[in-house]
């Protein structure tokens, strides 16, 4: 009997098992048919296994019953081309929570346990790759791979089957048909080379090409012994609009692995008590625990300071100790890239100088800007670094692995910025949205998260959400505008921009951006953006910021503080802090635009605001509504009046 045989058969002993447990049965079916053997290309099934009840017993709420579940999803390489980085979706639509999968990970970087009931992709590991039965001569271990899968789902249960949507390969270039199903329990499909599908790939490749992404993580091995080696990481932004403050970046690691030492970042925690009590303290019997750095199974690590970049033990890296601020490339190419080095000490059987195992599930986060998720890391040619000395050329490395992340809106997550509207026209203030940036759950007797927010005096702005009762209130009373009950709820951002429609006439108009800081902690060489989608092409000057288009961006005016006023301070003390508030940091300019070549431009309805705005990089909440002129309540005269202003400015920064 051949062994692909063999391997077919195993599939259909496996989907064909009835197992009984507690709470749920496996659903009786016939033995499907061997649809492997009749697949050329790439072969996926997936089979429900077993179920059974958990607690807790929810008889009130069956939908909400909670079920353990077991599953095995296999991928056989049937074909002609070996399968590199295979990546296979199930479709999980039961809220199921995976506790486990062997022989993979999740591809968007998440630990286990992990919420996947939106569906979720399995890539390799740690054999990422699938050989052909021709150069194997018919190896299934080479050929296929079986992800055992443990987890709960909800609300299914016997004689019903917690079935997925769907399966297919995510690799580009195939076509996977709509699966069939094999009784109650069984799903299958043949995934086939998509004839009209051009790859720059070449046969036989060691290394995967290197991808483009919003940030690329690069793991370099720069020195390597039986024990352990030494890693360079290396972080790089791409995204125009992307951007890291205060980075934290964490992984897993895989074999039992432990930093002992860091130049250039620093572990969040240093402990090494999980080395003394485990299997590294039993190995290493010899080694002072007390010298190394961390030994989680999941560390933190962070930057450095500027102040360690020289320090001869922790600093003298290239990029590193930058206190976690990543540039966008346009802003400053040489603080777009941060790195750092570490000596990782590796467990048996791994003790070799040529054994390295890349850490998986890798995270990105920052203080106040955009969400990433990161695929898992790939392996790729050797990364070629400087010499030392400077005087040989550039070497490779002994192995690096990429790993790509790119910017995503997870869902249900909140902005963490907002913005306000307001027109010379109207002297009401559109506030941020209410909750623009969340609001705890427990705001019920408190306030409204549903209610929308309070029309504002301009003076409103200058103070903290807490400090505006009186002021919203008695401008509700004084315009007649409806007041709920409880009264809405703040923002709760951290930072908020308001736009203020400056001045509209015939030739151009203006706007006025102010930014505040309600934060605790100030923010270095920040930026913002503004897209406008009709208007932007008319920007014409910023007179208090940088302020250029954005290549590669469509209608987006990038701005940035001028030389020495690139920092926005935090929230402090008002001059009396008993009686007085806070006050915001602030930043703030006027914009002029024309109006030439944009026939048809209406300011006022809309083309003067912004349709995205970013702080950061970080994409704020826009109000939905716009100030009005039919609701002003200011005189024409004033509006003449209020244009002076711009116009006297205009006039001076031209001469």
């Amino acid at each position: 009997m051949s062994p692909t045989t063999f391997f077919s058969l195993f599939l259909l002993i496996t989907a064909a098992a009835v197992v009984q447990v507690a709470g749920q049965t496996s659903p009786a079916s016939d033995a499907p048919a061997p649809a492997s053997d009749d697949c050329n290309g790439i072969f996926l099934q997936y089979v429900f296994t077993s179920g059974s009840k958990i607690k807790p017993t929810l008889k009130s709420d069956p939908s909400r019953q909670p079920y353990k579940f077991q599953s095995i999803l296999s991928i056989i390489n049937n074909g002609l081309e070996e399968l590199k980085l295979w990546r296979v979706f199930v479709g999980f639509q039961h809220d199921e929570l995976l506790v486990s999968a062997s022989n993979a990970v999740l591809d968007d970087g998440a630990s286990f346990p992990a919420l996947v009931g939106n569906g979720t992709v399995f890539a390799g590991f740690p054999a990422s790759d699938l050989k052909t039965a021709v150069e194997t001569a018919g190896d299934t271990t080479q050929t296929s791979v079986q992800i055992k899968i443990v987890g709960t789902q909800f609300g299914v249960g016997s004689p019903n089957v917690p079935m997925p949507s769907n399966i297919s390969l995510v690799n580009d270039g195939f076509i996977c048909p709509k699966p069939s199903m094999q009784g109650k329990s069984v799903m299958q499909v043949c995934c086939t080379k998509d004839p009209k599908f051009k790859t720059n790939l070449t046969l036989g490749e060691k290394f995967s090409p290197r991808q483009d992404g919003d940030l690329t993580i690069m793991y370099d091995i720069l020195r390597t012994y039986d024990s352990n080696y030494w890693a360079q990481v290396t972080i790089a932004n791409h995204n125009p609009l992307g951007r890291l403050d205060n980075w934290k970046l964490s992984w897993d690691w895989m074999k039992d692995e432990f930093i002992w030492e860091m130049k250039g970042a620093f572990p969040s925690v240093v402990d090494t008590s999980e080395c003394v009590f485990g299997p590294q303290g039993k190995f290493y019997q010899n080694l002072d625990f007390s010298n190394g750095l961390n030994c989680e199974r999941r560390p933190t690590l962070i930057d450095l300071p500027l102040e360690k970049a020289n320090d001869t033990k922790l600093g003298m890296i290239p990029s590193c100790c930058r206190n976690g601020t990543i540039l966008p490339p346009a802003m400053d190419p040489s603080k777009s890239v941060s790195a750092f080095q570490m000596n990782v000490f590796k467990m048996p059987p791994d003790l070799n100088r040529s054994s390295f195992t890349p850490p998986q599930n890798w995270k990105i986060e920052g203080r106040l800007n955009p969400d990433y998720k990161c695929g898992p890391p790939v392996r790729v040619s050797p990364t070629q670094v400087p010499d030392p000395s400077g005087l040989l050329p550039d070497t490779a490395v002994f192995a690096s692995w990429q790993v790509v992340c790119n910017i995503t809106q997870p869902k249900g997550a909140s902005p963490r910025c907002c913005v306000s509207f307001s027109a010379f026209y109207n002297e009401s203030i559109i506030p941020c949205p209410t909750c623009a940036c969340g609001c705890p759950s427990n705001t019920a007797r408190t306030c409204s998260s549903k209610a929308p927010a309070l029309l504002l005096p301009s003076q409103a702005l200058l103070v903290p959400f807490d400090n505006r009762t009186k002021m919203s209130l008695a401008w509700a009373d004084i315009n007649h505008l409806p007041v709920s009950n409880p009264l809405p709820c703040g923002d709760n951002c951290g930072v908020s921009i308001n736009w203020h429609l400056f001045t509209d006439y015939r030739g151009g108009w203006s706007a006025r951006i102010t930014i505040f800081n309600w934060e605790d902690s100030s923010f270095a060489d920040w930026f913002t953006a503004v897209e406008l989608n009709k208007a932007a092409p008319g920007f014409d000057a910023v007179y208090s910021f940088n302020g250029t288009m954005l290549d590669g961006v469509n209608n987006t005016i990038f701005m940035q503080g001028l030389p020495g006023l690139n920092y926005l301070v935090a929230e402090t003390d008002g001059a009396n802090p008993e009686k007085d508030p806070r006050v915001p940091g602030k930043q703030q300019s006027v914009i002029s635009f024309t109006k030439k070549n944009i026939p048809g431009i209406n300011i006022p309805a809309g083309d003067g605001f912004p349709t995205k705005l970013y702080f950061n990089g970080e994409e704020c909440s826009l109000p939905k509504v716009l100030p009005t002129s039919s609701s002003s309540r200011i005189s024409s005269f004033t509006v003449f009046t209020a244009s002076i202003p711009a116009v006297v400015v205009f006039m001076l920064v031209r001469l």
